[in-house]
């Protein structure tokens, strides 16, 4: 029988909870710790961005400001390179290591980069897929006969649970692009370098995270079906 306040739940919930939570806590940490580190070359975020992307021939990419903390991003689908306020007008270490991240993103989209390419097609079913992968699972709790959308509820959380899996590769792939960038240009010295990796290793954490989280709840959305199916 299905109980709306699930005690197992919080067996899969804390953990998830404070895997995430960690995650957070140390890429907010490691930042605010950089930010404080101003850069012998004096580039901004939004400077170093634009000299990866023309010095990789990517001229049609613009580069704009986002409100908000740690919000910065690449949209392939109007080629656009966002940062955000700590980063875009920043001279500082973690600006330019968040800020050449993104531009790596640039330039996988630019060469084609396969792991990207596949992420971003399936973001619109991904989307979809997450928010209604629960609801299905409950309407196939409730009902007598209904397999059928426990089935569907499940496949289409685990295609989110896969999308999280491919966004690891991508992002750990952009941020040795925007480490090498870095070097080729010449705009960071051997102790910068270790400060952006820092940066970057603390961010790629919480896409660990992600997969960790994902992988725990579908695990309860499995847990769940097995327990139905011992009733």
């Amino acid at each position: 029988m299905f109980y709306y306040f699930d005690p197992l739940y919080l067996v899969f919930a804390i953990p998830a909870f404070l895997i995430s939570l960690i995650a957070q806590m140390r890429v907010q940490i490691v930042f605010s710790k950089y930010s404080k580190v101003r850069t012998f070359s004096g580039l901004t975020g939004a400077e170093v961005a634009k000299n990866i992307l023309w010095s990789n021939g990517i001229y049609d990419v613009r580069v704009e400001y986002v409100p908000g903390l740690l919000t910065d991003h690449y949209d392939p689908r109007f080629k656009v390179l966002r940062l955000s306020s700590g980063v875009f007008d920043s001279n500082s270490v973690a600006a330019i290591g968040v800020a050449a991240h993104e531009a790596g993103h640039a330039i996988q989209h630019y060469q084609k980069y396969p792991w990207l390419a596949l992420r971003t097609a399936m973001v619109p079913v991904v989307n979809i897929g997450s928010n209604l992968a629960f609801p299905l699972i409950l309407i196939g709790l409730l009902l007598k006969n209904g397999d059928i959308f426990i089935n569907l509820g499940i496949l289409l959380f685990s295609l989110a649970v896969v999308f999280t899996l491919i966004t690891l590769p991508v992002e750990l792939n952009a941020s040795k692009r925007a480490v090498d960038a870095l070097k080729v240009a010449g705009v960071i010295l051997p102790d910068e370098e270790i400060a952006i990796k820092k940066v970057l290793g603390a961010a790629a954490m919480t896409y660990v995270a992600a997969v960790s989280v994902a992988i725990l709840q579908l695990l309860y959305y499995l847990s769940l079906v097995q327990r139905r199916r011992d009733d």
